[in-house]
Order: structure tokens, then sequence, then C-alpha cells
């Protein structure tokens, strides 16, 4: 089966890169034996979001070319514009981790295509299932697995899925329409969506948004139980790291206001993040 684009057009880079992420991609705290591996699986994932998140592409061409990258990562596809996924699944051959982490990624980036808002918690959660937990997944299979399961880590990507919603909701509702506010959370504080076009969020805006860190401070509780469930005492140091950025985002994205400016951490309180959290997660 050919359903590919030609190579020239397949992939569109977005410009974003490691210092975009809310997290530490393939840090030195991984064990260096598996760091390709991570970067193939963070280049893959980076691809298949830009296509998602393209303002220029119609909806049916981001689903033909997605669906291009699972046939490649399946063998079926063997067009070499495909090479981030011929990558990917040599990675997965060689690891033995399975490719449904990154099915569900695809799968959750074609409901990117054509789904712009979101009626509930849940139905957010639903969505964040497949567009973040399989990050996680994918990192703990190749890492030995947990004693908690695949649930801290569900919490904790989840949370970061959020997180970065929130940093970009006024972004992503300029340039693709797409809106992961809770649709009953926005009626019921009398906020239309249309207000993420202002300067600065009105006070219905801002009780949904505070709404929405509640129930991701929430996510972070069982999250924090990720560290000491790991089998790999370098990846329980950097999801200690993780565990510090996130919950050190929650609190300025309390205190500011993601419509002003991106909500992020400076490079000092980053590295701060990623110091304590790591320790954390070593002592765990």
């Amino acid at each position: 089966m050919n359903v590919s684009a030609p190579a020239s057009t397949v992939e569109t880079p977005s410009g974003k890169d490691a210092a975009y992420e809310n997290f530490p991609v393939g840090s030195i705290l991984l064990p260096a034996a598996l760091r390709p591996h991570v970067a193939a699986f963070y280049a893959f994932a980076r691809a298949i979001d830009d296509i998602a998140d393209n303002p220029a592409l119609p909806a049916d061409e981001k689903i033909r070319r997605l669906t291009g990258f699972a046939e490649a990562l399946s063998g079926r596809e063997r067009d070499p514009a495909y090479a981030t996924a011929h990558r990917m699944r040599a990675s997965l051959d060689e690891t033995g981790v399975p490719s449904r982490h990154c099915l569900d990624l695809i799968a959750a980036f074609k409901q990117d295509a054509t789904k712009l808002r979101y009626k509930d918690w849940d139905d957010l959660m639903s969505y964040c299932i497949l567009s973040a937990a399989p990050v996680g997944r994918y990192l703990l299979d190749l890492h030995g697995g947990s004693c908690d399961g695949y649930g801290p880590s569900d919490a904790l990507c989840m949370a970061l899925q959020v997180i970065n919603h929130l940093q970009d909701c006024q972004a992503d509702y300029r340039a693709l329409d797409r809106v992961y506010l809770p649709g009953d959370w926005l009626a019921a504080e009398g906020a239309r969506i249309e207000e993420l076009n202002a300067s600065a969020a009105s006070p219905m805006l801002r009780r949904v948004i505070d709404r929405t860190l509640d129930a991701t401070a929430q996510l972070m509780v069982a999250a924090r139980r990720l560290p000491a469930g790991l089998a790999s005492r370098r990846l329980a140091m950097e999801s200690g790291a993780i565990v510090a950025i996130a919950d050190a985002l929650i609190a300025r994205l309390r205190r500011e206001d993601p419509l002003v400016r991106r909500v992020q951490l400076g490079k000092p309180a980053f590295l701060v993040c990623c110091l304590k959290g790591a320790l954390a997660g070593f002592l765990s």
C-alpha cells in the first residue's frame, strides 16, 4: 500500500526542538545506550505532531500523511520520504518495544486534524491517553517497566499535555481554531471561546484556566509515585526532574496569564527543577 505524498512534502518541520518541550528530551540522565532510541522516538513524535499542527494542510491531507507514517512503521510503506518512520521501525525491532505507542500517537494526531473542541474533562482525557500517555509508556517499556504499571506515568504525561495546552491555548486557537479547554467549564463560567483571542484573559476565562489547573494538579498526585516504582534508577531521575518541572509550570500558570505571553520556565528555573527532581528520583 502506498499512500505517501511526494518525498519533499511529507514532513512539515515546525522548527520546534527539544528546547521547546516541558521535559529534558533524551537527557544525560538516561542510559547512553538507550538515548539514540529515545531520540528516534522523539523525532518520530515531532514529525507527526508537526503535520497535525500545520495550519496550511487540509484535514484530509494531514490524515493521508499520517496514514503513510503508520504504513511505514509496519513496513508496508517503503517510500524514503518516511525515513523518520523507517528509523523508528528499526529502533523498535532492535529494542523489542511494541509499535502500539507510536500508532496511538498517530491516532491522536489524526483526531487533531478533525476534532477542534472537547466537551468536558473526560473527553479531553480520552484524547490525552492517546496523545500523551504513549510517550511515557514507550519510555517505561524501553527501560524495564514499573512495579506500578503505566498508571503514574500516564498521569504525568497527561498532566504535561494539559499544561502544554494551557501554554499554547491562544496560539492553538488563532492558528488552528483548536480549543482544548473543556466546553462545559467554559459554559459554566460564562466564558466564550472567542476570548482566547484577547490580549489578556477575562475573569471568566481565568476561572476556566484555574479549574483546568486544579484538575491537572490532581493528576500530579498519582504522577509523583512514578519515580519510586521504576526499574531503572536513571529513568527515575529523569522522571523526578519532569515531575518537578510540571509542578513548577502549574504554579507559574496560576500566577501568569498565558494570553499575555507563553508561560514557561527560564533556563535557571528549568535547571533547578532538573537537579532537585533528579536527586529526588535517585533517592526514591
